[in-house]
């Protein structure tokens, strides 16, 4: 039996289990990967918001990065919610020479609504993107960091996350310099059940390239993973209620 794929998540914790390092947990064992986790903030949320944050210091997030480092290895990484600015600056600092598949989901606010970054934070998001296989913005997201033009002179790779936009079909896009886009367009699947989906999409495509396969092929298991697991959300909370990760696979 091959040995399981070992996947570090950078996130913050969902008291709720439905996103951040509780959806990355979830997802990276699903889809046959061994979890580890660099917690960056323990916030207090439900379906209907996040009612407090507190964010480690910088030094314990680094620590727990190069216990997993030093000890167990890494064959790819996902950052998630990283807390503060300099937090920020220790993760691309310890990141920046790793050498492996990292995917960086540029948080900065939760589906409920809340704000998880501050300007600061999103400044440091300069180095991660540059650093990052992939960064993976949702629609505000992108508008935050200036859209397609400005992607398109930081140079990076970046899949455009549709599924914040309006209409009857949600559309992905991969962008990488110097190549034709790649574009994933199905039927929106109706639900309010959406808490924790950029999560789980980023460290499922995190997980698929630490499994080996190569960027496209990565991103579409992983968006077949999230609709599924949408579909199969088991209804809980008053909100945006989480996915079914256990019963996808």
């Amino acid at each position: 039996m091959s040995r399981p794929p070992r996947i570090l998540s950078i996130a913050g914790s969902d008291s709720s289990g439905g996103a951040g390092i509780q959806a990355d947990i979830k997802t990276i064992t699903m889809l046959g990967g061994y979890a580890m986790t660099a917690i960056t903030a323990v916030t207090a949320q439900n379906t209907r918001g996040v009612t407090q944050v507190e964010a480690l210091s910088p030094d314990m997030v680094a620590a727990q990065i190069d216990a997993c480092l030093e000890d167990i290895g890494i064959e790819a990484v996902k950052i998630g919610m990283l807390g503060s600015a300099d937090i920020a600056e220790v993760v691309a600092d310890r990141l920046e020479e790793l050498g492996k598949p990292i995917v960086f989901d540029p948080v900065m606010v939760a589906t409920s609504g809340s704000a998880l970054a501050d300007e600061a934070t999103i400044e440091v998001f300069e180095w991660l993107m540059e650093i990052a296989t992939l960064t993976t913005p949702n629609v505000p997201e992108l508008a935050a960091l200036g859209g397609a033009d400005a992607m398109a002179k930081r140079g990076v790779a970046y899949l455009a996350k549709g599924g914040d936009a309006d209409g009857p079909m949600v559309e992905d896009r991969l962008v990488r310099p110097g190549m034709e886009d790649t574009v994933w367009s199905e039927p929106r699947i109706i639900t309010k059940h959406t808490h924790g989906t950029g999560c789980t999409l980023s460290s499922a495509i995190a997980t698929n390239l630490g499994h080996g396969l190569e960027l496209e092929a990565a991103i579409a298991d992983a968006r077949l993973f999230v609709r599924e697991a949408l579909k199969s959300a088991p209804g809980f909370g008053f909100g945006n209620g989480p996915l079914g990760h256990q019963a996808v696979r």
